[in-house]
């Protein structure tokens, strides 16, 4: 990771002080090691427009933009899904009311501010978000009144208990309105600007076909941000996901409710979730064919497959970015006797301190794992005389067994600790010798700079 210079009060010896070795707020630098994940091109949906510009929400932000624009050339649907922390931003509530009271017909935009999530904020907060959607509004022009309000999507980002500069951002959504465009470089300007401690922008695009119009193309594209604050439920972040396939507003929201569960809902960085967390979905049908009306056809399996698959990628990301993290892990858990017992135990392992600490520690400390598996809450499925417990490498060398069927094994390690050198690692739980359901789950290691990051996440 980047080096930064940045020292805080804290000495770690009389003689040297705590060094960041991430890419810190503001600072517009991709470490290495990430860059890889960033695109160099995208294969982006017909009809869609993008921009970005700098506003300066947060006052140490004096240069980068933090202002987005996502927006459809015709009114498209629309659909959402939400944090579950009762303490919901003004954006949550804003926009679920504006997408209800539509019926997620006739959306224009997604407009996004990073630097203060505007949460927490009372009824001064409502109001700007309100104001945030209605300026949105006014720059989409030859729509008729329908009676039904505004027609944008509105989130924020940041620091929670502030509100929002709000005349500020007022005045530069013409800025960002003018500026729309439609290539690789306005997408991933886009992605940076709703960005808060996250290293890299997080973007991705695809091309996928559907049963009855296997001659037409179709595109996928999305962006999301979050590196901390992630924890299911409901979609731990912010993302942004637009396709020109022909989607009705009631299973457009099917299919997003379904893909989340398996996505953006199976992800953990540090167990906390925040007030903010939206994932919306838009679909114009710019690229024609014939509409999903319904749930039951070929149609909207073929979506769901491909939504759910895009979605997955695209959390993962997060996952890779997470704050100070230098690893990446994919927990699966086995044979257990319903999903919800299987993702549950997943759960319970992804966002257990002790479990996190021993892996930034290449400490192959199993009985953390297993610890974690009994503690799981409503689990039924969990029988400690059959559980096993292994590491599987990610060069496709035979996995390492730790436990079987309740035993110990006599573990070699030094092959433990070359597994855990690497960037990517596989946990495989086993609930039972019986084959049963089996649930994914992503997370990645706690390090010192986790705290260093949140310590003095405001200044």
């Amino acid at each position: 990771m980047a080096l930064n210079t940045r020292k805080t009060s804290r000495l770690l010896t009389p003689f040297a002080q705590q060094i960041r070795r991430y890419a810190a707020p503001g600072e517009g630098t991709v470490p290495p090691s990430k860059k890889k994940y960033v695109p160099t091109s995208g294969t982006y949906p017909v009809g869609f427009v993008v921009s970005s510009t700098h506003v300066g929400v947060k006052a140490s932000n004096t240069r980068f933009d933090d202002l987005a624009l996502v927006a459809s050339e015709t009114p498209c649907s629309g659909a959402a899904v939400f944090t579950k922390n009762k303490f919901q931003a003004a954006p949550v509530t804003v926009t679920r009311d504006m997408l209800k009271r539509r019926g997620g017909k006739g959306i224009r935009a997604v407009v996004v501010n990073s630097g203060c999530a505007n949460a927490v904020t009372g009824r001064g907060g409502i109001e700007d978000a309100v104001k945030m959607g209605e300026e949105t509004d006014r720059w989409f022009d030859g729509e008729k009144d329908d009676g039904l309000g505004s027609r944008s999507v509105v989130m924020s980002t940041g620091v929670i208990g502030q509100r929002l500069p709000i005349q500020k951002i007022l005045s530069k959504i013409p800025a960002a309105h003018s500026t729309l465009g439609s290539d690789h470089d306005h997408w991933l300007a886009t992605a940076r600007a709703i960005c808060t401690t996250d290293t890299f922008p997080k973007l991705l695009s695809r091309s996928f076909t559907l049963p009855s119009s296997p001659n037409t193309t179709y595109r996928m594209a999305g962006m999301t941000k979050g590196a901390g604050m992630i924890h299911p439920n409901m979609a731990t972040l912010l993302g942004i996901l637009c396709t020109d396939a022909p989607i009705s507003p009631d299973p457009l929201q099917s299919l997003l409710t379904a893909a989340i569960d398996k996505s953006f809902n199976s992800i953990s960085i540090d167990g906390d979730t925040s007030t903010n967390d939206t994932v919306a979905l838009l679909a114009n049908g710019a690229a024609g064919g014939k509409p999903i009306v319904d749930t039951s056809s070929p149609d909207y399996a073929a979506m769901q497959e491909t939504l759910t698959s895009f979605a997955t990628d695209l959390a993962k990301l997060v996952v890779r970015d997470g704050e100070g993290a230098t690893k990446f892990v994919t927990i699966r858990v086995t044979n257990a006797a319903s999903y919800t017992d299987a993702k549950r135990v997943a759960s319970t392992i992804a966002r257990s301190p002790l479990v996190k600490t021993a892996l930034y520690g290449k400490d192959a400390n199993w009985g953390r794992i297993l610890c974690a598996t009994g503690y799981a809450e409503g689990v039924d499925s969990v029988i400690p005389d059959q559980t096993s417990v292994s590491f599987v490498p990610t060069d496709g060398s035979p996995e390492l067994k730790l436990l079987i069927r309740g035993e110990p094994e006599a573990v070699d390690e030094a092959r433990a600790a070359q597994i855990l050198e690497a960037e990517d690692l596989e946990i495989l739980v086993r609930l039972s010798e019986k084959k049963g359901e089996e649930a994914v789950y992503w997370t990645c290691d706690f390090s010192h700079e986790y705290v260093t990051i949140n310590g003095d996440y405001r200044t």
